[in-house]
């Protein structure tokens, strides 16, 4: 059983959503605009937030924003609209997934019992320290340390920085990524892994655009470079 909130406008998404998670065996909360749903999130800290691009008071995105600054919770993103700008800007600022409505309520349930079951864990069951020239990754600790300056990362970017490190020196395809990170039944798209790479340069790398520790493999996929101690 899983706490789950929904900020959505239209109280028919509402109760057709409410409906169906709830005969999953959830516990719902329910908001109807953005200042409702940010209280709603700092209330009841719930596991799976699912949130409304096109809200009044304050946007999805606002929102979304607020949320990842306080925690790792799973979000998933619903927008009426099918361009690319909206996926990308909500994938950009951190959600796990979306969907486009009109919706099917059974494909929500499927998608939210995926990330559920995944769980914010690390990368490996055997707690490890891997040591570099320059980062060295506490998976015990979940800390990340570049020339021993402590570096901030959200429990998703350590864990697929943990996964790189894991194979240094190995190119991971994004679909790989995916599996070891996001898991097996991960239903979103993997330009995902292109967002949060970029994340993680921005706060590792002293030149982002000119990466040292994550780098492309044009048409492969990443691969972890720092060398081995």
């Amino acid at each position: 059983m899983a706490t789950i909130l929904v900020i959505d406008d239209e109280d028919s998404i509402l109760n057709v959503v409410e409906a169906y998670l709830k005969d999953d065996g959830n516990t719902i909360h329910l908001a109807r605009d953005g200042v409702q749903g940010l209280a709603a999130f700092h209330r009841y800290h719930p596991d799976l937030v699912i949130l409304d691009i096109m809200l009044p008071e304050m946007d999805g995105i606002e929102v979304l924003q607020q949320i990842r600054r306080a925690s790792d919770v799973y979000v998933m993103m619903l927008t009426a609209k099918s361009e690319e700008f909206d996926r990308v800007l909500g994938l950009t600022v951190g959600a796990d997934d979306y969907l486009t409505k009109p919706f099917s309520p059974r494909e929500l349930v499927a998608r939210a019992k995926a990330m559920l079951r995944r769980g914010r864990n690390t990368t490996q069951d055997e707690k490890q320290i891997y040591t570099f020239k320059h980062l060295k990754i506490d998976t015990g600790r979940h800390e990340v340390e570049r020339d021993g300056e402590k570096i901030d990362l959200t429990a998703l970017e350590f864990k697929l920085l943990a996964t790189l490190a894991t194979y240094a020196g190995m190119v991971l395809s994004r679909e790989q990524l995916l599996e070891r990170v996001w898991g097996y039944d991960f239903y979103g798209e993997d330009r995902v892994v292109d967002v949060h790479i970029g994340h993680i340069r921005q706060k590792l790398e002293a030149d982002a655009s000119d990466p040292q520790f994550v780098v492309t493999v044009r048409g492969v996929g990443y691969k972890f470079a720092d060398e081995p101690l």
